[in-house]
């Protein structure tokens, strides 16, 4: 089940350190509004899509403030109510590398106009629904921490699961597809639907989990060098400044030489 991913070892890092937490923050408030909404309920636990909102948000310190002002928003009226629709674009960025890019938006033209222009500055083209869908696939993804922690100073802070094997039956025992070992943290990936009682699982066997997210990931990675690696991940990052951008994802398939390079950037 073991195996290792230096793209979501890099996503998972730069939604931990992202510097501009204003702009995060609002998009994450955004995001647990439509799930909110969608789901009808404001309560995490009975709201799989909410409950991974929040617990997104939570991961990257989101103040519980401001996560329940967003919820609230969701059920307001008025000039509170929200007014969100979910939209994605495909497309092709530098080195035919795949683009899947997940908006939600008060104003469709300004977000197709925005989006359009990002890829098109950047060597890269719109394509039609569902050109490269196909190329990814819809998972859950939980981050584990590896060591825990106590405040107890009689009780010394010890490694989740020394041992791989343990940690392997664990993953199996809460349901988990497979996972990867992250530096800091282990990854666990899981169906789209189970990423909630996979979290469960795996805190009722006393492993702590730092935070969880739907995502999604390339079926059959794209090669490219280490000079279009950069403009791909250039791309990227324009689009994921987007207002309306929730999440960027690609095929790039970055490897250890790939991902010293972007850290270098």
């Amino acid at each position: 089940m073991s195996g290792h991913s230096k793209w979501a070892t890099t996503k998972h890092k730069k939604a931990a350190i992202d510097a501009k937490r204003s702009s995060l923050f609002s998009k994450l408030s955004r995001n647990i509004t439509v799930a909110a909404k969608v789901g009808g309920d404001p309560n995490p636990d009975n709201n799989a899509s909410l409950a991974a909102a929040v617990a997104r948000a939570r991961m990257v310190s989101m103040p519980n403030a401001k996560i329940k002002a967003a919820i609230d928003k969701a059920f307001g009226a008025g000039s509170d109510a929200a007014v969100y629709s979910e939209i994605a674009y495909e497309g092709y960025g530098p080195a035919g590398v795949a683009f899947y890019v997940e908006c939600l938006t008060d104003n469709k033209n300004r977000t197709a106009a925005d989006v359009r222009s990002a890829f098109t500055h950047s060597g890269g083209s719109l394509g039609t629904s569902g050109s490269v869908a196909f190329q990814f696939e819809r998972k859950g993804s939980i981050a584990v921490e590896k060591v825990i922690k106590s405040d107890d100073k009689k009780i010394p802070d010890r490694e989740n699961a020394v041992d791989e094997d343990e940690f392997m039956m664990a993953v199996a025992e809460a349901g988990g597809d497979d996972y990867e070992d992250a530096g800091d943290e282990w990854i666990v990936w899981t169906a789209y639907d189970q990423i909630q009682p996979v979290v469960k699982g795996l805190e009722e066997q006393g492993i702590t989990v730092k935070g969880s997210e739907l995502t999604r990931v390339p079926t059959t990675p794209t090669q490219v060098s280490v000079n279009d690696a950069k403009k791909v991940q250039r791309l990227a990052d324009r689009l994921d400044e987007l207002e309306d951008v929730q999440n960027v994802y690609n095929t790039m398939d970055v490897t250890d030489e790939i991902a010293e390079a972007l850290d270098a950037e």
